[in-house]
């Protein structure tokens, strides 16, 4: 199993909460760092946040670049052909964040799992399969990979789990229906995703940004 180098920045200290946060395809966990400080509200308990770096691999979409990527992505519609074994490795990983996590003495309900893009799908991914309930789990501008495996894999464990689900509704990048897919799953299945669209394309903006402080405020309470 890939063990993941990460960075890590605790809000305070003994943290008693934390937020695993993956990124997107070709970024690494330097991406979210900065942006740490915007997403505290007052009274919040003190977090250790969580940044892996995906490992390096060769991305067939980019002419085999090799990048950091979560999984290998072949098309352009991300899920004519998906990479089952690349997704299912980088879930194992993260699962053994989580594990590390606990034994850090975090409670699993303390933990969030969050991701941008790439990222997004992994938190979706593993989240849905965690047969430990989590605080919470944010997916931004991404999608559910392997969609049709889920209803055959997932847990019950994270149904009454918060889920904010953020998308830009011009997004270039992951389409808007992929991520409306993933909500429309989820529900499905039962979960009680929090679906907020922005006028932006594959990006943050500054409300999202302020609707994930609420977020976070409220699970982490």
């Amino acid at each position: 199993m890939t063990t993941l180098e990460c960075l890590e920045r605790e809000t305070g200290p003994q943290p008693t909460h934390a937020i695993i946060w993956m990124h997107g395809l070709g970024a690494d966990g330097n991406d979210f760092f900065p942006i740490v400080p915007e997403l505290l509200g007052a009274g919040m308990p003190a977090c250790r946040f969580v940044f892996p770096h995906a490992p390096v691999r060769p991305v067939s979409i980019n002419q085999g670049m090799p990048m950091r990527a979560w999984y290998d992505i072949f098309a352009m519609d991300l899920v004519s052909r998906e990479d089952a074994d690349g997704v299912r490795t980088s879930q194992e990983a993260i699962k053994a964040l989580i594990e590390r996590e606990h034994l850090r003495g975090i409670p699993y309900s303390n933990i969030v799992l969050a991701g941008f893009s790439q990222g997004c799908a992994m938190a979706l991914y593993t989240g849905v399969r965690l047969d430990k309930a989590l605080a919470g789990i944010i997916g931004l501008s991404g999608y559910l990979p392997l969609m049709d495996t889920t209803a055959q894999e997932y847990t019950p464990a994270n149904l009454a789990t918060p889920i904010f689900l953020g998308h830009g509704t011009m997004d270039p990048v992951v389409a808007l229906g992929r991520g409306q897919a993933a909500r429309d799953t989820l529900l499905t299945l039962g979960y009680q995703p929090q679906w907020h669209a922005y006028p932006m394309m594959h990006a943050v903006c500054p409300q999202e940004i302020a609707d994930i402080r609420a977020f976070l405020k409220t699970v982490l309470s």
